[in-house]
């Protein structure tokens, strides 16, 4: 900033220097006494101290107010309080010394001037009360369309367009403050909105905003007359606002669509309104799509709606027909049985509208639920009469009907709704089998590292891959001219905190992952702790230990970095799943023989859990003459075997009581591994029991890549947090089974994984369940799927409750939809006696039967009754477990039947 002419009497700068305590810029003539103001915190006496400026004397304390903003914003933790005190002093006077709208509205919206919340907004508008009314205006309407603030404006937008008599922007942001406004002000929230002169601009835009204004999130209850929802029906009627628009703007809003909850204070506003007959009628088609296209419960009400209207006679069999194709497509069996019902009694009062509505009944003929399809039948029996030609048409649709219904169907329709052709064996849809990818090679230049680096480091979570080539990339070239990679490492990483010698103190232990090697190449880690302090607690599971051996390996390769000791890592991967393939191993080990390069431990130990257990490599690691060499034969035979895994069960719950409802797997100690291993890898070859509780977590992809051949060991580890996922409402801890099974060798998987995909199939939440699912397809795809061992696992954990049968149903049918109803069926032959045998039924025990009803019909599975099948399929009643049940004897009777007409002789 240039130093005014004007000279400053030595008083001025004597208080000028006495309110500075951390910055001294310089002040321009005249200013003084309003930067002392600022610096002070003195809000309140700003109009009066800026007033008496001309334009220059502004521009010059503008100038001042930016640096002094500058030193504030690039301060630390320990102005903190200056910063609180200054921002709101800082903000009005910034804003009084704009000249133009767009400088002031990006002044007032900056976050770091607004620590104390709201803006001042008296002082603001005393300030800026010199301006035109055309200037307020504009940045009333430039404050209004700023997203990140303008609900906090909302204040000072209406007193800024009540002074420049401007229309009042309603921007979203707008919206949501004047909404707020309204039902923080005193009094009933009828009487607020009936004074608001900006009443009809803002109501309706309450149904526009992309989700729900807080205060209407918040208070929304249709029976509360000072709710929203009834002020604003309340209003309606007294004819204040146009109640019309408001229906419509309901209706809008819900076809929109969005989450359940999102769409609750619509739902309110619209029950509060009460449409009229007239009016259902007037918005027919609104209903229709909603039926269609809206969550459960909006679709529900629209039903109901037009169910009125139907039983009326307002609603045309065109439209019912319209409305029932629609909902026919729904998966929601209340839905669509409230459907079949609806049609069942239009044509109860007119028998002529069945040729228009009968033909949609094919539409439900497809749906997944029999019993629709079953109801569907009955009500095509009912009215068909001789119509020959919509006999037809619902014959040409029958085949979307289970095979429990084709024979009705042909008994009903005529030999034309039995299938056309014999179907062709049954090919089962499972995930390819694709080999791992291998990893891409390191990089070859100094600027391809320094790209791969300052990715890694300034990602969230990087991919293993990448991690891995950076971090043999940086070892590599630091060992060739650690000088050249520096020089380029340096401008890439600027950003970071621990290059700058005035804020390295901010944090005094190492490092994490791989900004301690690019630290270490550019002599700039930070004075603190040993290494091995970083990681500071510790809990009892793996996680900790994991993170500890992983920062390990950084130290080791961060120390010969700086010695030049390493060449290149022996433990990178050569596969993106962390594997490492064991003649490349035995080439690296050999090169460093010839360089007499020592291996560090840390390093060759992470290179033996990774590398694949091949045997047709072990006498190349014999022949290499070294004792890494031998170590490495060795571990390719017995002593790198994984620990065995043993069951038991108990365990802790989610709050922290003693329980039998779960399964803990513990683990066996790798002696081998135990005893040569340095320190950091010790921990994870020990012996370790089952925890009743994993409080740990991290990147399943990083763990998986420590030990990508160990994958049953992992999964015994990973246990504890899969069964909170189903027993302790946990989410999140299936995340590592999709990568475990995709990982590993090619042989069977162990009963550690299959234990915990069983487990997962039940977890409480869909994702979790989700992600199970894609596992037990992978495993399938694989090859490595034992479905009599997690059908074994299933039925023990449904015994023990750690599994229920509904979370259970939903997991498989979500399996069998993929194409997989052979392995599906193949689990599910195995678990239903145990459910079918017991003493009770447990809930969702119907879903399950269901599922493999579906499945047996699929594969076209040829298989003896089950245990207890036939006892539950002649129990009286229509209870979903027994129609269920009828459905998979006749389908497991059917293909039977057919199978042996297949070997027929002739």
């Amino acid at each position: 900033m240039t130093t005014p002419t004007t000279p400053t009497t030595p008083t001025a700068t004597t208080a000028t220097t006495a309110t500075t305590a951390t910055t001294t810029p310089v002040t321009p003539a005249g200013t003084p006494d309003v930067l002392a103001a600022v610096r002070a915190g003195h809000t309140l006496r700003l109009p009066a101290l800026v007033a008496p400026l001309d334009r220059a004397r502004r521009r010059d304390l503008l100038a001042a107010l930016k640096e002094l903003r500058g030193d504030l914003r690039a301060s630390g933790w320990d102005r903190w309080d200056e910063r609180v005190r200054v921002s709101p002093a800082l903000l009005v006077a910034g804003a009084a010394c704009q000249t133009g709208a767009a400088a002031a509205a990006s002044w007032i919206g900056g976050r770091d001037m607004r620590l104390r919340g709201r803006v001042p907004v008296r002082e603001l508008v005393e300030v800026l009360e010199d301006r035109t009314p055309r200037w307020l205006g504009d940045l009333a309407h430039r404050l209004a369309a700023r997203a990140s603030t303008a609900r906090d404006d909302y204040p000072l937008v209406r007193e800024l367009v009540r002074r420049a008599g401007c229309p009042m922007p309603t921007a979203d942001g707008c919206v949501d403050g004047w909404a707020t406004e309204a039902w923080t002000e005193r009094g009933r929230l009828t009487d607020v909105l009936r004074r608001d002169p900006h009443l009809t601009a803002f109501a309706p835009r309450l149904f526009e905003t992309p989700e729900p204004v807080a205060s209407l999130a918040a208070h929304h209850e249709p029976g509360a007359p000072e709710q929203w929802p009834g002020a604003l029906a309340a209003l309606a009627a007294e004819g204040r606002l146009d109640r019309a628009v408001l229906l419509d703007a309901c209706t809008a809003r819900l076809l929109r669509g969005g989450p359940v909850l999102q769409l609750k204070p619509y739902r309110a506003v619209l029950e509060s309104l009460r449409p009229t007959p007239e009016e259902e009628r007037e918005r027919t088609a609104d209903w229709i799509a909603l039926t269609a296209d809206a969550p459960s419960p909006v679709a529900g009400q629209a039903q109901e709606v037009l169910a009125r209207l139907a039983a009326a006679g307002q609603l045309a069999p065109a439209r019912l027909a319209e409305m029932s194709a629609g909902v026919f497509f729904r998966p929601e069996k209340k839905l669509v049985r409230a459907q079949l019902t609806l049609l069942g009694r239009a044509l109860a009062r007119d028998p002529g509208t069945a040729s228009v509505l009968l033909p949609v009944l094919g539409e439900a003929f497809g749906h997944p639920d029999t019993d629709v399809q079953e109801r569907a039948l009955k009500l095509a029996a009912a009215h068909l009469g001789d119509d020959g030609d919509l006999r037809a048409r619902l014959a040409g649709l029958a085949h979307l009907l289970s095979p429990v219904h084709r024979a009705r169907a042909v008994a009903l329709l005529g030999a034309d709704a039995a299938p056309a052709e014999e179907p062709g064996p049954y090919e089962e849809i499972l995930p390819p089998l694709l080999p791992p990818a291998p990893l891409g090679p390191s990089p070859a230049s100094v600027e391809e590292t320094v790209e791969l680096v300052a990715a890694v480091v300034n990602a969230r979570v990087a991919p293993v891959e990448e991690f891995e080539r950076a971090l043999d990339g940086l070892v590599r070239h630091a060992h060739r001219d650690r000088a050249a990679l520096a020089a380029a490492l340096r401008p890439a990483l600027a950003d970071r905190y621990w290059l700058d010698p005035a804020r390295r103190h901010y944090y005094t232990d190492d490092l994490p992952g791989l900004e301690h090697v690019a630290a270490a190449v550019l002599d700039a880690r930070p004075s603190g702790p040993k290494p091995e302090a970083l990681v500071t607690w510790r809990s009892d599971c793996h996680h900790a230990d994991a993170a500890a051996a992983r920062h390990a390996r950084v130290v080791e390769a961060a120390r010969g970095v700086v010695d030049g000791s390493l060449p290149f890592l022996l433990s990178t991967p050569t596969l993106t799943s962390g594997s490492l393939d064991p003649d490349a191993l035995v080439s690296r080990l050999a090169e460093y023989a010839r360089t007499g390069t020592r291996p560090g431990p840390v390093d060759f130990a992470q290179a033996l859990f990774r590398v694949r257990r091949d045997a047709s490599a072990l006498p190349g690691a014999a022949a290499l003459g070294t004792p890494e060499g031998e170590r490495l034969a060795a571990w390719l035979g017995e002593s790198g075997r994984p620990a065995a895994v043993t069951r038991r069960a108990g365990g802790v719950g989610f709050h922290g009581r003693d329980t039998l409802d779960r399964h803990l797997l513990d683990t066996g100690e790798r002696a081998a591994a135990a005893a040569e291993f340095p320190p950091a890898f010790r921990a994870l070859a020990a012996a370790r029991e089952g925890a009743g509780r994993c409080w740990d977590a991290g990147d399943p992809d990083v763990l998986i890549a420590m030990l990508p051949e160990d994958r049953d060991t992992l999964a015994a580890w990973s246990l504890a947090r899969v069964t909170s996922c189903a027993l302790d409402d946990e989410r999140g801890g299936t995340d590592m089974l999709p990568g475990l099974a995709a990982a590993g060798p090619a042989g069977p998987a162990g009963p550690a994984l299959h234990l915990a995909v069983a487990t997962g199939l039940g977890a409480r939440h869909a994702d979790d369940r989700l992600r199970s699912v894609d596992a037990l397809l992978t495993l399938a795809g694989r090859r490595e799927l034992d479905t009599a061992l997690l059908g074994a696992d299933l039925c023990e954990l449904l015994e023990m409750g750690t599994v229920k049968p509904g979370r259970l149903a939903d997991a498989l049918r979500t399996a069998a939809a993929t194409g997989a109803h052979a392995t599906v069926w193949a689990v599910l032959s195995g678990v239903l006696p145990v459910l079918l045998t017991g003493s009770g039924d447990p809930r969702g025990t119907g879903e399950l039967v269901e599922t493999a009803a579906e499945c047996a019909e699929q594969s076209r599975a040829v298989a003896e009754p089950l245990a207890g099948l036939e006892a539950v399929a002649a129990r009286p009643g229509r209870s979903r477990l027994v129609t269920q049940a009828a459905r998979l004897r006749d389908a497991l009777r059917r293909n039977r039947e057919a199978a042996a007409t297949a070997v027929a002789p002739g």
